[in-house]
């Protein structure tokens, strides 16, 4: 027990060096709400629930009593995943959500541990098409997306749990600063 918040201080003491690359986040995230478009969010296993999550903040609340901000998790949809996987490919599934509900001006949020996740990889490249600015929260060395996605924020871990939890944090501050820039007033 002791090394895992051993390890989980390790990681978080490296971070400070992503600041630049999640305020430049926070930057886009505030500009796609202040133009009125929405935010979309994908991942496979544990990065899809933190997905999940990070659209209950945002939609719900975080900390502050406010107006909903529209997010989607994209693959949410049990029978459409199963339905488009089965007759076609489950690579192409946040593609094809992104077709659906994506337009220019969002912001997509992929989210994988290890950066090499196929579906995740054809939704950045069918954002890129829609003009839709990408955001990856990723770990160990980035994978094949760090070259793909506009902005990729690496967690320093080759550790699954370590990075996972990084991210969560990463999504905490995203919420906390949203709600601090777009309902200062409220």
């Amino acid at each position: 027990m002791h090394n895992n918040f051993s390890e989980h201080a390790d990681v978080l003491k490296l971070m400070p060096k992503l600041y630049p690359k999640i305020s430049q986040a926070i930057t886009w995230i505030i500009d796609c709400y202040q133009n009125d478009h929405q935010t979309l969010w994908c991942g496979n296993g544990g990065s899809s629930s933190d997905c999940l999550h990070a659209v209950g903040e945002l939609v719900g609340r975080f900390k502050l009593e406010r107006q909903a901000l529209p997010a989607i998790t994209l693959g949410a949809e049990l029978a459409t995943n199963t339905a488009w996987s089965n007759d076609y490919n489950f690579a192409d599934i946040f593609a094809r959500g992104i077709e659906a509900h994506g337009q220019a001006g969002d912001v997509l949020i992929g989210i994988s541990t290890s950066g090499n996740s196929a579906n995740i990889i054809q939704a950045i490249k069918k954002a890129e098409k829609l003009n839709i600015k990408t955001i990856g929260l990723l770990g160990k060395n980035g994978g094949k997306l760090k070259k793909l996605i506009d902005l990729p924020i690496i967690v320093p871990s080759q550790d699954i749990p370590r990075i996972q939890e990084m991210h969560i944090t990463i999504i905490h501050i995203i919420c906390e600063e949203l709600e601090k820039s777009l309902f200062k007033n409220d």
